[in-house]
C-alpha cells in the first residue's frame, strides 16, 4: 500500500512542477540557513576532551581584590582574574597536588630552517606533563622528560605540520632546529592535533578555533631564556618594567591546568586554594578575605565565553527563517491540496476512507520533505564552504575545516530535521484535505 501511495504522490508532484519546486524550495532553503548555523554551533559547543574534561581543571584565586581595575581600565569586579601570575603558578607546582599540571603560556620564535628565509611560528611554553594532561598524540618520538624540565633544556616537540616544513621527508626526531637563534634538539614529533574549541589556552593570542601551536618547549626553558608572551597580560597597575619585574609583579598572564582523577582530590585541592589564599593573606601579600574557584574544562569554556554570543543568535535567527519558511510550505500545500478536492473527492466516494487520504497526502508530504533536505544538504555544503572562505581567505587552517565540515552526524540530523519538520507543517494542509465531503465535489463535478 505504501509503495502504492508512493507512486501517487510522485505522480501528483509531478503535475504541478512548479508548484512542487517552490515547496521544495521553501523547505530546502530553510533547512539550509538553519543547519548551517547549527553546524557551526554544535562544534563550538562540543566538549574538546571527553574522556577527561571532568579532571582536568583550571585554579583562580583573588590576587587582586574586590574591585579591583586592570591597567587598560576594565572591571574586574565580582570576576576572579583567569589566568595566574608566575609566583602563584610557581608555588602551585611545588606543592604538586595534582595528578599532572603545567603552566602554559603562547609566544613566537623565528625559525631558521637552514635551507631558505627564516619564518616565524607560535609555540607553546609548558611542562613535561602537558602532553599526557591533554593526550597529545605522536607521530614519532614523545615529550621531554621532567629532568629536562628541570635542566632547562634544549628541547623542542614540533607539530606535524612544522617537522614536514622544516625536515621534508625525513624523521625530524633526534635532529636540531634553530628557534631564535639557540639550537634545540627535536625529542618529538605530533600528530595532526585540533581539539576544538582550543580549549588549554584561552589566554593565548590564537582564537579558540584557530591552528593549534606549531612548536613546544619546556616552560624553564622559555622563562630563562625571556621569551615574551603573545598572549594577554593584565596587571592592576602599569605593567612593571622589564622581565623580572614581571615574574615578581601581581600581572596574571599564565594559564595553569592541573588533573584531578576523581571527586575527592577536586575537593582537597579547592581546600588547598582557599589555605593558600589565606596564607597569602595572613603574610600580608592580600588584604581582603581569601577567595578561590576551580572549574573543569566545560564550566572554563562557559566562564570564558568561547562560543561566541553571535553564533548562538544566528542560529536562532536561521532557526526563526526554516519557520517563515515552513509558513510558506504551509500555505503553498493548502492550495496544492485544495486544488485536489475533485480528485479526493472521487476516491472517498469509492470507498476511501478519511485516513487512506490522510496517509496517502502525509506521504506526499514526506517526499517533498526528502527532496528539500537534499536541496538543504546542498545549500549547507554551499553555506559552510562560503564560511571558510569568508573566516580564512587563502589559508589553511585545521580547526576552521573541522568546524565547517557536514559530517555524517549532521548528515543524518539535516535529512531528519527536513522530513520531521515538513511533516509537522504538513499535518494541517493534510487534515484539511482528508475531510473533504465527497457529496459536494460530486454535486460540483
Amino acid at each position: 500500500m505504501l509503495g502504492y501511495y508512493l507512486q501517487l504522490a510522485v505522480r501528483s508532484l509531478s503535475r504541478n512542477p512548479v508548484l512542487t519546486t517552490l515547496m521544495i524550495a521553501a523547505v530546502g532553503v530553510g533547512i539550509g540557513a538553519s543547519m548551517t548555523m547549527l553546524t557551526n554551533l554544535r562544534v563550538m559547543s562540543g566538549d574538546p576532551i571527553p574522556d577527561k574534561s571532568s579532571k582536568l581543571f583550571v585554579p583562580q584565586i583573588d590576587v587582586w581584590g574586590p574591585d579591583a581595575r586592570d591597567a587598560g581600565g576594565a572591571t574586574v569586579g565580582n570576576r576572579l582574574p583567569d589566568a595566574l601570575t608566575y609566583r602563584d603558578a610557581m608555588d602551585f607546582m611545588r606543592a604538586g597536588r595534582g595528578t599532572r599540571q603545567t603552566p602554559i603560556y603562547g609566544m613566537g620564535m623565528d625559525i631558521d630552517p637552514g635551507s631558505g628565509r627564516p619564518f616565524l611560528a607560535a609555540g607553546l611554553a609548558a611542562y613535561a606533563d602537558f602532553f599526557a594532561l591533554f593526550e597529545v598524540p605522536f607521530a614519532s618520538g614523545g615529550p621531554w622528560s621532567a629532568a629536562e624540565d628541570q635542566a632547562r633544556a634544549n628541547v623542542v616537540v614540533l607539530s606535524a605540520k612544522l617537522a614536514d616544513r622544516v625536515f621534508p621527508h625525513t624523521d625530524a626526531v633526534g635532529r636540531s632546529v634553530n628557534l631564535e637563534g639557540h639550537e634545540y634538539r627535536v625529542v618529538g614529533v605530533m600528530r595532526p592535533w585540533s581539539p576544538l574549541p582550543k580549549f588549554y589556552d584561552t589566554n593565548g593570542s590564537g582564537a579558540a578555533f584557530g591552528n593549534t601551536d606549531d612548536f613546544y618547549v619546556p616552560f624553564t626553558n622559555a622563562i630563562d631564556r625571556q621569551y615574551d608572551s603573545w598572549g594577554g597580560i593584565r596587571c592592576p597597575s602599569p605593567a612593571p618594567a622589564g622581565w623580572q619585574g614581571l615574574l615578581v609583579s601581581e600581572c596574571v598572564w599564565l594559564q595553569f591546568w592541573v588533573e584531578l582523577p576523581n571527586p575527592s582530590a577536586v575537593r582537597d585541592y579547592q581546600a588547598f586554594l582557599l589555605n593558600y589564599a589565606a596564607e597569602q593573606r595572613r603574610s600580608g601579600r592580600f588584604r581582603w578575605a581569601p577567595r578561590a574557584e576551580l572549574h573543569d574544562v566545560n564550566e572554563w569554556l562557559a566562564q570564558e565565553d568561547v562560543v561566541p554570543a553571535q553564533a548562538r543568535v544566528n542560529t536562532l535567527i536561521s532557526v526563526a527563517l526554516l519557520g517563515v519558511c515552513l509558513v510558506n510550505a504551509i500555505g503553498l500545500m493548502l492550495a496544492k491540496f485544495g486544488s485536489r478536492a475533485g480528485e479526493l473527492g472521487v476516491r472517498r466516494a469509492m470507498g476511501g476512507s478519511r485516513s487512506d487520504i490522510f496517509l496517502q497526502c502525509l506521504l506526499e508530504t514526506a517526499v517533498i520533505g526528502v527532496a528539500g533536505g537534499l536541496l538543504g544538504l546542498g545549500l549547507t555544503a554551499l553555506g559552510l564552504a562560503a564560511d571558510r572562505a569568508l573566516l580564512a581567505p587563502g589559508e589553511k587552517n585545521v580547526a576552521l575545516d573541522v568546524l565547517t565540515r557536514l559530517d555524517t552526524g549532521m548528515l543524518v540530523i539535516t535529512l531528519t530535521v527536513a522530513v520531521a519538520s515538513t511533516l509537522c507543517a504538513g499535518l494541517y494542509p493534510t487534515w484539511r484535505a482528508s475531510r473533504v465531503q465527497p457529496a459536494w465535489q460530486l454535486k460540483i463535478l
